[in-house]
């Protein structure tokens, strides 16, 4: 059989960042609840001329860059933050990547799950052409109501990868888990820009899901548990994903390392919650940062098991092997260089910037704020405007 999986991935993120600390003593709370009781240190947050496309946009480049657009046939753009209720976020990335016209676009929603959907259609797309490439896009910008819960596990940020045969990276296995049951945990309706959440309700939805998931990918014929050597989990905050590890090794009763999760944490602490580009931004930094069976072979040939979560509620858990010599096709520089260079805002900039979104009501040009490669110009007959800056 013709392995399909991951052939490149790249991270990219907003403008400016908060530091939860700041967050904390401006709520009068130990920022240890933050920082040990959600497992987040930093968010960042978008500059006017920012949102979902211009982020989409800075993570593809790389890759296209890196592997040409050869064979890129479909855009599949992953997002619950959608910018039109029409049109597909991934158009506009289309042009602004300038690929071919003959490439179909997509956008994908069902809450955080809907990048996992995008690569399972990826893989049976190329398993019918195995000589296609699927760019796939996840790019989320989490905003909750100033003072709520929430608040603290805000963020923003893409991850984009590149689905082909022959994967240089991760190859997806064929067996996969699902569970769908339709809860009110998560939702944002039509009209608000905030999203609304049961917390409680939340965590014991992703739990109840995630025992769902591997029950199906049991019965199913799944890798065995011991023969999984990293677990990858959707993170709406980093302590969330332990919460799922001791539910699973309570499931199957297996003794499970919880120490072997820190790796995937490290960009999610610092970027906060991106909804559909959280596992894979978790993907992105365990590949980066952990050296699994030693410094010199890395995680070459370990099993990875993942699982997918997207309230309301849909799941999906299944693995991946890592190839040899993967780590020649990363770039683990541009991702903590896209993390450092964020400007530092302080709690009352984060505030206005939070008040300051709207809906697409009339015309605008946005403020120059962003440095990064593509920004969000603002709106000309209602419609959005794009353009590179460079």
């Amino acid at each position: 059989m013709t392995e399909i999986g991951i052939h490149d991935i790249q991270l990219a993120t907003a403008h400016h960042v908060l530091d939860l600390g700041d967050l904390a003593e401006h709520a009068g709370i130990d920022p240890n609840k933050y920082r040990i009781g959600l497992g987040q240190d930093e968010m960042s947050v978008a500059a006017p001329d920012e949102d979902i496309v211009t982020m989409a946009a800075e993570a593809a480049a790389p890759i296209l860059e890196r592997n040409g657009t050869g064979g890129i046939r479909t855009l599949l753009f992953a997002t619950e933050t959608g910018v039109d209720q029409s049109k597909s976020a991934g158009v506009f990335v289309h042009r602004l990547l300038g690929l071919s016209p003959t490439v179909r676009v997509v956008e994908l929603k069902q809450a955080c799950y809907s990048a996992t959907a995008a690569l399972q259609m990826a893989a049976g797309m190329i398993a019918r052409n195995p000589d296609e490439r699927v760019l796939v896009i996840a790019s989320d910008i989490a905003r909750y109501e100033l003072d709520s819960s929430g608040e603290p596990t805000q963020g923003a940020g893409a991850v984009a990868f590149l689905v082909s045969t022959d994967p240089a990276l991760v190859a997806i296995e064929p067996v996969s888990g699902v569970s769908t049951t339709d809860v009110d945990d998560f939702w944002r309706p039509n009209g608000s820009t905030t999203a609304v959440v049961d917390g409680a309700l939340s965590v014991t939805a992703y739990l109840d899901a995630l025992h769902q998931a591997w029950s199906d990918f049991a019965a199913r014929g799944g890798a065995p548990i011991g023969e999984i050597e990293r677990f990858l989990y959707h993170q709406p905050f980093t302590k969330m994903a332990r919460k799922g590890h001791r539910h699973l090794a309570k499931v199957t009763g297996a003794p499970l390392d919880e120490s072997t999760l820190e790796s995937s944490f490290a960009y999610n602490r610092r970027i906060g919650n991106t909804y559909t580009a959280s596992i894979y931004g978790a993907l992105a930094a365990l590949l980066d940062l952990d050296e699994g069976r030693g410094a010199a072979r890395g995680l070459e040939g370990a099993r990875l098991g993942f699982f997918s979560y997207g309230s309301g509620a849909v799941s999906e858990l299944f693995t991946g092997i890592v190839q040899p010599g993967y780590r020649a096709t990363l770039d683990p520089a541009r991702a903590a260089a896209a993390m450092d260079a964020r400007t530092r805002i302080d709690v009352a900039t984060y505030r206005s910037l939070h008040a300051a979104i709207g809906t697409d009501d009339g015309d605008v040009e946005t403020p120059r704020v962003t440095t990064g490669p593509f920004r969000f110009a603002g709106l000309r007959g209602r419609a959005r405007q794009y353009e590179r800056t460079a």
